[in-house]
């Protein structure tokens, strides 16, 4: 088994920039929390409320071949790594699984579509709770772990041998704090103040999980915003100067991407002195993207970085009044030559290049592989 699991690893590392003869380290399990970057199917078995297209074609149709929950053409970063560490089967969404007997031995996803690092609350009380796409927050997933838990382990030290060989997934996590009061119409300069609170979220969310018994953690900054579609569609400027002219980038959101991550891998150092004995990994998501908006052709992406595969036109393939999977969208003939699938959402091509950064390097610290 062992043998299998480091040629399917060397598989992914030789076939990603940097090349290493590694030994990895063993996971039998997942556990995932996060939004619609890794969702495999909650918010659609809660009824996709505010996105409904995501349970129809042309969602899934490259690998499943069939709509799954996935806000994507194919697989997830956490689909490659559960691919990379040769799980039994993809994390199956925890409003999918009646028990834990099921789950024991692979894993499972609290992640929802649309979710919050921040409480619900605090977007009512900005009087912008009419934004959100499911009171499903971090503190929610998280409770939801606690109640399943007795499902995976039973005493002690059953739980302690089991999380020892679990990878804790925490996010991405925290996009949607900003997306939603970016969409909303606030200014970076308005926002700019929350973000020690959901990088506080994110990081008192870790340290639950490890007194929980979690030791093996990894915790992902957020994407370029200003190289998302929907970004460069809804926040369009006429001054040349707000493009960053190596990517075609909006600059001021990625310096706020950036803003966060920083803040976030400070906070994270914190928490390794205050639990040695945890591993907590950052997963540097905006690294392993901004290569694909530099030189997308180097890396197969002939369809353009910043045009949506699946929409529903204009000048980056996105329209509000018409989201992939709605009538007057349309999808690309090969989704594998974009970045981007629906305007918010990457391709299976390009979360298997991001899951390649983060898994053979040099985009996760430390090394998930050591």
């Amino acid at each position: 088994m062992m043998i299998k699991v480091m040629s399917l690893l060397l598989f992914w590392c030789f076939t990603s920039q940097t090349v290493s003869l590694i030994i990895p380290r063993r996971y039998e399990s997942i556990i995932n929390f996060g939004n619609s970057i890794s969702d495999t199917g909650n918010y659609l078995l809660m009824g996709a409320p505010a996105y409904p297209a995501v349970g129809k074609l042309p969602y899934g149709e490259t690998f499943f071949k069939h709509p799954t929950g996935r806000f994507s053409d194919g697989r997830l970063i956490v689909d490659f790594i559960a691919e990379a560490f040769d799980l039994p089967s993809y994390l199956p969404p925890y409003l999918g699984v009646a028990n834990g007997s099921h789950v024991r031995n692979n894993g499972v996803n609290f992640a929802v579509a649309g979710a919050t690092a921040l409480d619900p609350e605090f977007f009512y009380a900005q009087n912008i709770g009419w934004t959100l796409w499911t009171n499903s927050s971090l503190n929610v997933q998280l409770g939801w772990f606690k109640k399943f838990k007795s499902s995976l382990c039973h005493t002690k030290h059953d739980c302690e041998e089991y999380f020892r060989k679990t990878l804790f997934l925490v996010g991405e996590i925290g996009g949607n704090d900003y997306n939603f009061q970016f969409l909303a119409g606030a200014t970076i300069d308005q926002i700019r103040p929350i973000v020690p609170l959901v990088v506080g979220a994110i990081v008192n969310a870790t340290s639950m999980l490890i007194e929980e018994g979690a030791t093996e953690l990894v915790v992902p900054g957020n994407f370029p915003l200003g190289c998302s579609v929907v970004y460069l569609a809804l926040v369009e400027s006429t001054n040349q100067s707000d493009y960053d002219p190596t990517n075609g980038c909006l600059k001021a959101y990625n310096s706020f991407s950036e803003y966060h991550n920083e803040h976030l891998k400070r906070e994270l150092q914190v928490l390794r002195e205050k639990y040695p004995n945890a591993r907590i990994i950052y997963a540097d998501y905006y690294g392993a993207a901004i290569p694909l908006y530099l030189a997308p052709k180097l890396y197969g992406f002939y369809g353009g970085p910043r045009i949506a595969c699946c929409g529903g036109g204009g000048p980056y393939n996105y329209d509000l009044s018409a989201w992939c999977g709605d009538p007057g969208s349309t999808a690309c003939e090969n989704p594998s030559a974009f970045v981007n699938w629906d305007g918010i959402h990457f391709t299976e091509a390009a979360y298997r290049y991001i899951a390649q950064g983060v898994l053979c390097g040099p985009h996760a610290s430390p090394p998930l592989m050591p």
